[in-house]
């Protein structure tokens, strides 16, 4: 399978995610145990595949600048795991906003565009619903993360 091939196949399945998590879950609650369980799983099985037969142990040392990461992902199964890595922590993110979003009464329609950001440019999003969070909460630290 080409790099090519698994960057488009990830991607369209990390679509249907975001689809499902947009769409269905102001209907189906639970929708993110789905999420989790199917489209995240295989997301982090193909990324454990493309680094476990991509990347050499002897490299871990290029994480610890610029030009040595840019040269990881000149290997274009590293750069497609980098992109699963990608898609897998954003639907991660967007399952998350979703249910912080329930546990602080924070309206779908309200979260929507926050979880289109998500999906588009990942901390964006995130910055948003944060944003949204507080000025609905007016309180930013306490139970932050659950």
């Amino acid at each position: 399978m080409t790099p090519d091939l698994i960057f488009q196949l990830c991607s369209s399945i990390a679509a249907v995610g975001w689809l499902l998590l947009i769409i269905g879950s102001p209907v189906i609650v639970d929708i993110d145990k789905f999420l989790v369980a199917v489209i995240i799983t295989l997301l982090a099985i193909v990324y454990a595949w493309l680094i476990t037969s991509s990347f050499n142990p002897a490299d871990i040392k290029k994480f610890g600048s610029l030009d040595g990461v840019m040269g990881l992902f000149q290997n274009k199964l590293l750069l497609t795991a980098g992109w699963v890595h990608y898609l897998a922590f954003d639907l991660v993110t967007g399952i998350w906003i979703k249910r912080n979003s329930l546990k602080y009464g924070i309206s779908h329609w309200l979260v929507l565009p926050c979880l289109i950001f998500t999906f588009l440019l990942g901390p964006v999003g995130l910055l948003l619903y944060l944003l949204i969070r507080f000025i609905k909460s007016r309180n930013y630290f306490a139970a932050n993360y659950n």
